[in-house]
């Protein structure tokens, strides 16, 4: 999308209105000729020596200023650019060489300073500094380079009325001053992003007067000077929620300003230290001296957004002295401290990327060309010369020129160094006319060889980049208003239709981009052309759409109409208003052929027969997909499976399915319950309806209802549109499968009634149907659209609800929070609800032409008006944590993941590795790595293998407490090995990226990794390669299965266990282990626990979610395909499913990790081949690589803390309680961490001799760990009661008892020596009484041992499992 901020405000009519007033007065003549008139400058014999000792009043300043013009007229200019309100003049002097010209080739900077009247030390810094640079002029070579090269202006006063006002030795500000003569505050005047313009033009012509100067000079960079205290402060400097303080309003340049403000502040003995002092701030600081201006308080009108924002300048505010304006004596110490500060800044103009943008007939100076950065949504344009400056930081940047009615020219890989600017020229041709019926291109004449084409070309520092477009015929051109039509239509067989996209991906590389979205049976590629003015990228708040062609082989039109579409767009932008509006606000996604193979197999003439209809499988891809009625026990094809992982990588919002054989528009749902056919409405079927009839309206034929008459008579569809089961049922079918399962509405559009027709038919498709392709387009912006953001600090949440009030189908927010809802006009209740927050419902009309904005902000759950927690102490975030926290936000959104897998590919000929060879590799990565790895035995197997831990960390073998541990571990069945392989590839991949790539090495530096790559290295020294179902080495050297040997209690046991189960178990049993994951072979799903067969799972919504993280980043898991060799056909939801469902079994090292290491454990199963060729782990690798990152990244997710008591002594042992069940223990610092599911939880701490804390959290799927410091109050309760009233009971219970003791005794003396007579009688039947007292001892003892190691949380079900196994 063209980067033009749109703005919406509570008052727009008035704000508009007002601005389109100041917009008026800014570009009106008087106002030109004004900004351009220059002072003339009357001799002075002023010595222009200066004192630093006095502030000069209006009239000093002015001589001041005159007196130093005329001395050095060589370099400087003295020129007024407006007057106040009292008529004084605004003063500028310009310096630079030869001042009374405009030349090409120096970037403009820019100072302003006395904004605030009774601010006043930058209004004689920058007297200073205009003395110092006209003095030093040819005195110091980097003065001399400075003017020579910088087209510098100086303003020392934009508010020289309030400056007359201020009183010497007001450091507050109470003597008035600050506004100008209307009481009007000059930064609080501006057009603001978020509220418009507020302030009547009138009372504030300083402002006025500075906006013509910004707008006619195209400054690059400035500083306003201000005082008060001492800090640097970039943009922006207000939010739209205009929170008073601590909202960090982030620009799309953030990191070039904080650079800048630092380039100011590291300059500055004071600012530096990021310690004021200010006497009436003492608790003030700003890390490095520098602040984000709306995190320090909001400022709506501010100058330095609407430079930023409007002007093409970069601008920041320095704050320079604690005193507003202190007495004449601190000014030499002022001057001081800014001096080599005001100069480093003005050389940072002339860093990034500058250069010219020509036209490529003569050559001529291109003015107003959006100058593109990819990745950063903030563009600038050319001034009068075509020249630019787009200042960026060292780096590899894609830079783009883009101008109304030429081709949009795109350099890559510009590299940025440290320094003076890299150079980068472009050279743009002038679009295409063609006239009908002939093919037409411009012809540029060459000065050596006239009859041939002229390139376009792009050039930067000496090396230059050559463009080349199709040499074309001179014709007439035709009037702008009508488009460019397609020119040659033909049958495109697989490798033309390749040749066409490569062409057409070449010669407009700024609006187009290929890629592929898999391979078909036969390994041809599935092409898409996205077409869109960022094609590489998902722009916040652009909606996506897509066609899609060819489904079925033998139907071909769509096929050839996706071609002439593209053909269409691309000559068509920039010239073309409707098609070059669609393209800047859309994202286009063209998949010409889903099916190349069964294409390829067809035949030309085919009416309605079904020779290459399937896939080289010979399977119908529109029946191949999941269905919600019928269960598809095909296999899942790998087209269908591509373009199932397509839609769910992106966020469509509408689309078309192409296909042929009649002519109507088919919608939702295309199968019911009962499989008849009969209308099968979808919750939305008045938006299908809509979106149907836009594509028939456009198409007389289609629309007339009777589209095939010939072939089949009785066929009628009322507006060419049906209900797609009414018609006929299709179970499997893609269009149902986008609605239910994405957010994407699509529908399936028969475009002919012959499938496969002569090409020279071919033209007349095109004629019918090319309004309709672009009104379906144009329906994607219809309904509401709009943000879902956090109050707290504006971010995007992602995922999150956007329901209608009366219709049962839901959509979610895209990664930044964007989100579309395609509605029929009408009146709806809208609600938006995020794990964690507050929903919020409000109304929307939409009306029946565009879309409507709505945006949510959501409060956070148990938060206080601010969006912050209440309640308890909360822990301190440094910069760095909060670095983090931003780390694995950016890892679990958007592209973040992918791209970190593509930053940190290594180079690797994968095959197996034995026993030796692992032991080796794992040898060599701690001698390379010593730093970051730590190598040891768990134990030895059977036939005493050594089975090897890798530790990486930046500590390995040191304790970490407040870290979360992982633990990776594969190879329990020897004849599995891929795990084993991708293990050490990982761990590889982590160590060769350490210190290289960001993210690896925080994620290192932050996280302790155990990778366990070989549980049963005998059993892998049996297996076999190319064995996909053998169990050869399933077992370890004694024949048993290491998954159903871990048990922990004793009454389990029958035998002892198996060596490298109790490596494993003492390895567990060291708890502080905060996830794991196994690895294993012969299925593709990921499982959790239990394995053994329990009736219900504790947390299971938790594990559940954690193996579906691994899934939902697995290319093919997540679709829930399966394996054919194990029966487990596309019924596995998402890929993931409770273990004791695949297999069931007890003694599993997943059970004996959740229930006495308290860690939860994911077995992941990579692929459906036990012991795949060597060949594929290539792949195999690609596929796990990014679930292995992302369980890196989920590992600090959850809730984690620390507990303690009242004087910050930490608590080890207490019990943390989640949901009122699963439960986990502090360790030494009283730390804790404990991965939860996404939402609301219920947290409880316990530990003895203190009293039971609760909270509740809300865990995000996107947030790092929420931190919590638990604090303990000491328990003075017993049992419940007062402890004063528990003492006060218990001793007068003793004495009690203590009195009937001597009672019973005294009783019982008295009765004794009745009881001696008796006791002979006893003694006669002495034997049968001893055998009694032997027997009952004998079954008290039995039921003592048959009890003493019961596991007491087992149920009923699971002992008596054991018993019979």
């Amino acid at each position: 999308m063209v980067h033009i901020r749109e703005r919406f405000s509570t008052k727009p009519k008035l704000r508009v209105s007002l601005f389109a007033f100041l917009l008026l007065l800014v570009f009106s003549p008087g106002g030109d000729a004004r900004l351009r008139r220059t002072r003339s400058v009357t001799p002075s014999t002023e010595d222009t020596v200066e004192t630093y000792t006095k502030y000069y009043n209006y009239v000093e300043l002015t001589g001041r200023l005159q007196s130093l013009a005329q001395k050095y007229p060589h370099i400087a200019n003295l020129s007024s650019i407006g007057r106040s309100v009292q008529g004084r003049e605004l003063w500028v002097m310009r310096i630079t060489q030869d001042p009374n010209t405009d030349s090409p080739g120096k970037p403009k900077f820019k100072y302003v300073g006395n904004m605030h009247g009774d601010e006043t030390v930058s209004r004689q810094v920058l007297v200073y500094l205009v003395e110092h640079l006209l003095t030093k002029y040819a005195e110091e070579p980097r003065i001399s380079e400075l003017v020579n090269n910088t087209d510098i202006y100086i303003m020392p006063s934009m508010n020289p009325d309030g400056f007359e006002k201020s009183v010497e030795g007001d450091c507050s500000g109470e003597n008035g001053g600050r506004n100008n003569a209307k009481n009007l505050d000059l930064n609080r005047s501006f057009p603001d992003q978020f509220d418009g313009t507020t302030v009547n033009s009138d009372s504030v012509p300083e402002v006025m007067a500075v906006i013509r100067w910004i707008q006619e000079k195209k400054f690059v960079l400035s500083g306003n000077l201000h005082g008060g205290t001492v800090v640097a402060s970039y943009p922006f400097d207000d939010s739209a929620s205009h929170q008073q303080q601590g909202h960090y309003s982030q620009s799309e340049d953030d990191s070039l300003f904080r650079y800048l403000a630092l380039v100011y502040s590291s300059n500055h003995p004071v600012m530096k230290t990021g310690q004021p002092n200010c006497p009436d701030a003492m608790e003030e600081k700003f890390k490095d001296g520098i602040t984000n201006g709306a995190n320090w308080y909001d400022v709506p009108g501010g100058m330095q957004d609407y430079n930023y924002l409007y002007g093409n300048c970069l601008e920041i505010t320095m704050e320079l002295s604690c005193c507003k304006y202190p007495f004449a004596a601190q000014l030499h110490n002022e001057w001081d401290l800014n001096r080599e500060s005001l100069v480093a800044y003005i050389e940072k103009v002339h860093i990034g990327v500058r250069g010219y943008v020509k036209e490529a007939l003569n050559g001529a100076a291109l003015t107003n060309v959006s100058i593109v950065v990819t990745g950063i949504h903030h563009n600038l344009t050319t001034g009068k010369y075509g020249d630019y400056y787009r200042l960026l930081l060292p780096g590899t940047y894609n830079i783009t020129a883009v101008a109304t009615g030429y081709t949009p020219m795109t350099v890559y890989s510009v590299q940025v160094l440290e320094g003076k600017a890299t150079e980068c020229n472009f050279t743009l041709a002038p679009l295409v006319s063609e006239a009908a019926g002939s093919t037409t291109t411009h012809f540029i004449p060459s000065t050596d060889e006239p009859n041939i084409p002229t390139t376009t070309s792009a050039s930067f520092s000496n090396s230059t980049q050559t463009r080349v477009f199709p040499s074309e015929v001179n014709s007439p051109p035709l009037p702008e208003h009508l488009p460019i039509q397609p020119q040659v239509f033909r049958h495109h067989n697989y490798a033309d239709m390749e040749l066409f996209l490569r062409k057409y991906s070449s010669e407009f590389p700024s609006i187009v981009h290929l890629y592929s979205v898999g391979r078909s049976v036969e390994q041809r590629e599935l092409y898409v052309m996205v077409i869109s003015d960022n094609p590489t990228v998902h722009e916040h708040g652009e909606p996506e759409f897509k066609y899609v062609a060819n489904m079925h082989g033998n139907e071909v039109v769509g096929r050839e109409l996706m071609l002439n579409l593209i053909e269409y767009l691309c000559h068509n932008y920039g010239t073309d208003p409707e098609v070059t509006k669609l393209v800047n606000n859309t994202r286009i996604h063209i998949m010409p052929s889903m099916n190349p193979d069964g294409y390829e197999a067809s035949t030309e003439g085919d009416v309605k027969g079904t020779k290459g209809r399937n896939n080289s499988n010979n399977f119908d891809l529109n029946r191949n997909f999941p269905d919600q009625f019928a269960t598809i026990t095909d296999s899942r094809q790998p087209e269908t499976v591509a373009v199932m992982n397509w839609l769910k990588s992106n966020p469509f919002v509408l689309s078309a399915n192409l296909h042929g054989g009649s002519l109507v528009v088919n919608y939702p749902y295309d199968d019911d319950k009962k499989g008849v056919s009969q209308y099968s409405p979808s919750p939305d079927d008045k938006v299908f309806q809509q979106v149907s009839r836009a594509y028939s309206q456009e198409n007389p034929l289609m629309h007339n209802g009777h589209p095939c008459e010939e072939l089949y008579p009785d066929e009628y569809f009322e507006d060419g549109i049906t209900n797609g089961a009414q018609w006929y049922n299709v179970p499997g079918g893609m269009q149902d499968w986008n609605y239910l399962n994405t957010n994407c509405f699509e529908v399936t559009i028969e475009l002919g009634c012959v499938k496969y027709p002569l090409a020279r038919d071919l033209p007349q498709y095109w004629e019918q149907n090319r309004r309709s392709l672009l009104q379906f387009i144009h329906q994607v912006h219809h309904g509401i659209k709009g943000t879902v953001s956090d109050s707290r600090d504006g971010t995007g949440i992602p995922n999150a609800t956007i329901s209608v009030e009366g219709i049962d189908h839901n959509v979610t927010t895209a990664h930044t929070g964007d989100y579309w809802r395609l509605l029929v006009p009408g009146t709806y209740s809208i609600t938006a609800s995020a794990h964690g927050y507050k929903s919020v419902r409000t109304y929307a009309t939409v009306q029946k032409d565009g879309v409507e904005v709505v945006d949510f902000r959501l409060t956070r759950v148990h938060s206080d008006s601010n969006g912050q927690p209440i309640e308890g102490p909360q822990p301190t975030k440094n910069p760095s944590d909060k670095e983090f926290e931003s780390l694995i936000k950016d890892l679990s959104l958007g592209q973040g993941l992918e791209k970190l897998v593509r930053d940190t590919a290594t180079e690797k000929s994968f095959r197996y590795q034995r026993y030796k060879e692992l032991s080796a590799f794992l040898r060599g990565l701690t001698l390379n790595f010593p730093q970051i790895t730590s190598l040891h035995s768990l134990g030895q197997s059977v036939e005493f293998r050594t089975i090897w831990a890798l530790e990486i960390s930046n500590k390995p073998g040191e304790a970490e407490p407040s870290e979360p541990k992982i633990r990776f571990v594969a190879g329990i069945h020897g004849n599995a090995p891929v795990g084993t392989e991708l293990l050490l590839e990982f761990a590889a991949c982590l160590c060769i990226n350490y210190g290289k790539n960001p993210a690896i090495t925080r994620l290192v530096n932050e996280t302790r990794i155990v990778i366990v790559p070989s549980i049963n290295p005998d059993g892998r020294e049996q297996s076999v390669e190319k064995q996909c179902t053998s169990t050869q080495g399933l077992a370890n050297a004694h024949g048993k299965d290491l998954d159903t040997d871990f048990f922990g209690n004793a009454s389990q046991r029958v035998v002892e266990s198996q060596p490298e189960t109790r490596a494993m178990m003492d390895l567990i049993l060291d708890k502080g282990y905060t996830l794991s994951v196994a690895l294993d072979g012969g299925a593709l799903v990921a499982t959790y626990p239990y394995d053994k067969p329990v009736q219900s799972v504790e947390n299971e919504g938790t594990l559940k979610y954690l193996a579906s993280v691994y899934a939902n980043n697995h290319p093919k898991m997540h679709l829930g395909t399966g394996c054919s060799n194990n029966g487990q056909i596309g019924n596995i939801p998402d890929g993931v499913m409770r273990a004791a469902e695949r297999l069931s079994h007890m003694g599993s090292m997943k059970d004996f990790s959740m229930d006495f290491g308290h860690c939860p454990e994911i077995t992941v199963y990579t692929g459906c081949c036990l012991y795949p060729p060597a060949e594929q782990l290539a792949t195999l690798w690609a596929e796990n690589k990014k679930p292995l990152l992302s369980m890196l990244v989920e590992v600090h997710k959850g809730v984690r803390g620390v507990v303690r008591d009242k004087s910050g002594k930490p608590i080890v042992g207490a019990i943390i309680v989640l949901n009122g069940g699963v439960r986990v223990f502090t360790v030494e610092g009283g730390y804790f961490h404990a991965l939860l599911a996404p939402g609301n939880h219920n947290i409880e701490a316990v530990a003895d001799g203190y009293q039971q804390q609760r909270q509740e959290v809300v865990v995000s799927s996107y947030e790092a760990a929420n931190s919590l410091i638990i604090e303990f109050d000491m328990d003075n309760n017993i049992f419940g009661l007062p402890r004063e009233f528990v003492v006060a009971s218990a001793a007068a219970s003793m004495t009690a008892l203590v009195v009937t003791a001597c009672i019973i005794w005294c009783v019982c003396a008295a009765k004794s020596n009745r009881q001696k007579d008796g006791f002979h009688r006893l003694r006669q039947h002495r034997d049968d009484y001893e055998d009694e007292i032997r027997l009952t001892s004998m079954g008290s003892k039995k039921s003592l041992l048959a009890h003493e190691f019961q596991d007491e949380s087992e149920s009923d079900e699971e002992t008596l499992y054991a018993n019979k196994i």
